[in-house]
């Protein structure tokens, strides 16, 4: 198992090196990994140093991202393709419709459409398989929407705490998403972070906290217990799967 982050903690731009070089190292297979999220789509491969992206929003259908996957990685090569997707994912099939994105993801054949074996996932559960370093981790993705995952020893347990109630008739996602950042302002959403992180971190047990996604760079001080992220992890996570000694998802 890789190792992400060491139990020194190292600051932020150590951790960005150390990820650049094992995405660097040549992988038994060169995979493609696709992050989809709520306003852009990113793409990598893991023979590639360079990172494509798309803008995505409300009328991006999963055939329509395959199309812009394809011609924005024509010239690349790859064996298998890994999808981080904004929804729920269970046993590799997409069951509920995204929020932020068009319709039609629910049933659609990824791997005939690329026409390689292609591994689908919660867009969360891939980047805490990038951040892992072991022990029972609890993940939260602060971007458009909020993503969310849990690793127990090596077995990844995706979660939707998104819309689950939070308080106030509202959603986690309502108070912790990018619409409750500006409802509420920077310095009370920040606040309401911190709650949500104590809470969770102790009704989950968790030994630490990995706070990823867009917004985690607008939080001055991290709570307790918990780790900031990276983007790039998503792809590590991506690239992770297809090895023997990937979690377990």
């Amino acid at each position: 198992m890789l190792r992400i982050m060491s139990a020194e903690a190292p600051d932020e731009w150590r951790l960005v090196r150390y990820c650049s070089r094992i995405m660097q190292r040549k992988p038994q297979r060169r995979v493609l990994v696709i992050d989809v999220g709520g306003s852009h789509v990113k793409t990598r491969v893991s023979s590639s140093r360079d990172m494509r992206q798309f803008e995505s929003g409300p009328t991006l259908t999963p055939r329509r991202m395959v199309s812009r996957v394809l011609r924005l990685t024509g010239d690349l090569k790859y064996d298998v393709v890994s999808i981080g997707y904004p929804g729920v994912v269970v046993h590799g099939m997409i069951v509920t419709e995204p929020f932020n994105l068009g319709r039609g993801w629910v049933g659609f054949d990824f791997r005939k459409a690329f026409g390689r074996p292609t591994l689908l996932m919660n867009d969360a559960a891939m980047q805490a398989i990038g951040s892992y370093e072991g022990g029972r981790m609890l993940f939260l993705g602060l971007g458009t929407g909020l993503g969310s995952a849990l690793i127990v020893d090596g077995t990844v347990a995706p979660m939707e705490l998104a819309h689950l109630p939070y308080k106030r008739g509202r959603s986690y996602e309502d108070y912790l998403g990018d619409g409750g950042r500006h409802r509420l302002g920077a310095k009370k959403w920040r606040r309401v972070v911190a709650d949500v992180v104590a809470q969770l971190s102790k009704a989950l047990e968790a030994d630490y906290v990995v706070i990823g996604g867009g917004n985690a760079r607008k939080l001055k001080k991290l709570p307790n217990n918990a780790r900031l992220g990276n983007n790039d992890f998503a792809f590590l996570g991506g690239f992770r799967v297809w090895r023997p000694s990937a979690p377990r998802t």
